[in-house]
């Protein structure tokens, strides 16, 4: 027993008292198998899930490494059932594996006959079987490899894939490393090492921390042709113009797959809306999985995978398969498809812990309360609870407050982000700003993003178009207005758009407006675990005390 931070229970929650000495070292530890559920101001909720344990065992930590953290950040002894838990549901990793035999016949081998009796009994488990071959091995229908390891992974036991992966055509694929002196960062070495010992999993890096760098290092390792798949036509044009920068390939072995090209190519980079846009009801482009022999898979922003690319997904267990993402958070609660059909996660790094290595800029984080009105309180209360948040979301009130934080950074290159269409609109009238929403033409985005990045544009109104893979590193503040009710991955890519390292060394400010005492402040406080789990403060600040402030 010590003095420490965290208090373990019984039903497997972990209280961690945010004001100790010890907080950050064991937030640090803990987040490795254990989710943050709730994150008030004084005492924060996590709780050890299976799948958390399991994500831990397959990045290579063992219950006994898990135990030990518990053991030496708790107030009092782990309670023994915990432990036992623990243990158990960790050992449940790797009792089940898929493999060949040295005919090519993919195997279900169990490491004792009653989980495989278990297994077994299960109906959509058994017409995925063959043939028993002896008392610990079943022939696994070929094409079921993906669609096995889903439904091992819902009975609680989760199959490790050992069963190896088609080579894919081979492509000479090499990083760049004498351009300037660059090199992949000790972490981003560590992630691709990761990753090429197992073949397929995910790699969970900050916004800013150089996944394209992860993605190409992976590349480089399988030197085959890749598939990479990204959220949109600008994430593909950076991803191209950061494999032509930082590896051996030339603009002729590079195909970008869109709405607006449609190129196949050694190297092909397509977006998620292409391989999901239907023509007649069918997916017209999903034969570009198969439009060539591919080594590799990059999944982009893996946590916003589109349901019907996890159904192709669940096809493709025989190519090599690199998730990249800031967070494993899916607000669907498909994370278990994610580890099943990806891979489970290789690697992960602390936003803190990069950002204290000077890799990130450190970013302060907070929560504007605003009072509505008398009459927009009435409002609220007289409206329908569909509506309740949209009209806490948009508050009048909200575009004063905006106006002092943009005056009060001045000079610095701030990003105001809205969630609606006519309140985007409100905003870049007011503060003569551009706006960039998803009906802008790319070609106009690109335009905007440069003069951003250049400074000849200081502020710029944005839809959640800018949430994803765009490269803004010298923006310094943000200003959330309104998001997507409670969406953690939102905040994650939010905030990571100041995360990038500055030239200028200004830090970063992350602002998020609310509406007090409406459905607003509920859904921020889903958003704050998020930003809790990554070891950062929210600072509540009331929208009267900023002019003070300033």
């Amino acid at each position: 027993m010590t003095d420490g931070p965290l208090i373990v229970q019984s039903d497997r929650t972990v209280l961690l008292e945010v004001a100790h000495p010890l907080a950050a070292d064991a937030r640090h530890e803990l987040s490795i198998f254990a989710e943050l559920e709730r994150a008030p101001e004084h005492v924060h909720t996590y709780r050890i899930t299976r799948l958390g344990l399991w994500n831990a065992r397959a990045a290579g930590h063992t219950a006994e490494d898990m135990l030990a953290t518990l053991d030496r950040y708790s107030k009092f002894p782990t309670p023994q059932s915990v432990a036992v838990d623990i243990r158990e549901t960790v050992e449940r990793y790797g009792r089940l594996r898929i493999e060949r035999d040295e005919e090519g016949t993919l195997l279900l081998r169990a490491t004792d006959t009653a989980v495989l009796a278990e297994i077994g009994r299960a109906k959509k488990v058994a017409e995925l079987l063959f043939e028993r071959r002896d008392p610990t091995t079943v022939v696994l229908q070929q094409w079921a490899r993906g669609q096995v390891k889903q439904e091992l992974l819902k009975l609680g036991w989760p199959a490790e894939d050992l069963a190896g992966y088609t080579p894919g055509t081979p492509h000479d694929i090499d990083l760049d490393l004498d351009e300037s002196g660059w090199h992949l960062r000790p972490y981003q070495q560590d992630a691709v090492r990761n990753f090429a010992e197992h073949g397929s999993g995910v790699v969970v890096l900050p916004c800013g921390a150089g996944k394209t760098l992860v993605g190409a290092g992976a590349m480089a390792e399988v030197r085959a042709n890749t598939l990479i798949l990204v959220t949109n036509t600008v994430s593909a044009r950076q991803w191209r113009a950061e494999l032509l920068k930082r590896t051996s390939l030339t603009e002729e072995e590079i195909g970008e797959y869109s709405g607006q090209s449609k190129e196949v190519k050694p190297v092909t980079i397509a977006t998620y809306q292409i391989l999901t846009a239907k023509r007649k009801g069918q997916y017209a482009h999903l034969e570009l999985l198969d439009a060539l022999d591919w080594g590799l898979v990059v999944y982009d922003e893996v946590h916003l995978l589109p349901a019907p690319v996890f159904k192709l997904t669940a096809e493709l267990q025989a190519r090599r398969r690199l998730g990249l993402t800031a967070t494993l958070v899916r607000e669907d609660g498909r994370e278990g498809d994610v580890f099943s059909l990806i891979g489970p996660k290789r690697f992960d790094a602390p936003w803190k812990e990069i950002e204290a290595q000077g890799y990130i800029s450190p970013a302060s984080c907070y929560e504007v309360r605003i009072d509505l009105p008398q009459d927009a309180r009435l409002e609220y209360a007289a409206s329908a609870d569909d509506e309740r948040y949209r009209l806490a979301s948009t508050a009048p009130a909200k575009l004063d407050v905006v106006k002092q934080l943009v005056l009060k950074h001045a000079g610095e290159r701030i990003l105001v982000i809205g969630q609606y269409l006519d309140q985007i609109e409100e905003l870049a009238e007011a503060l003569d700003a551009p706006q960039l929403t998803g009906s802008t033409p790319v070609a106009e985005r690109e335009r905007l993003f440069q003069e951003f990045r250049d400074g000849r544009l200081t502020v710029l109104v944005v839809s959640k178009v800018a949430n994803f893979s765009v490269d803004l590193p010298e923006a310094t503040v943000a200003i959330q207005v309104s998001g997507s009710f409670g969406s953690r991955q939102e905040e994650a890519q939010r905030l990571g758009r100041l995360l990038r390292p500055k030239e200028s060394g200004l830090p970063a400010n992350f602002y998020t407006l609310v509406a007090r005492d409406t459905v607003d402040q509920d859904y921020a406080q889903n958003r704050q675990r998020f930003l809790a789990e990554q070891g950062y403060s929210y600072e509540i600040l009331d929208a009267h005390s900023l002019e003070v402030a300033a």
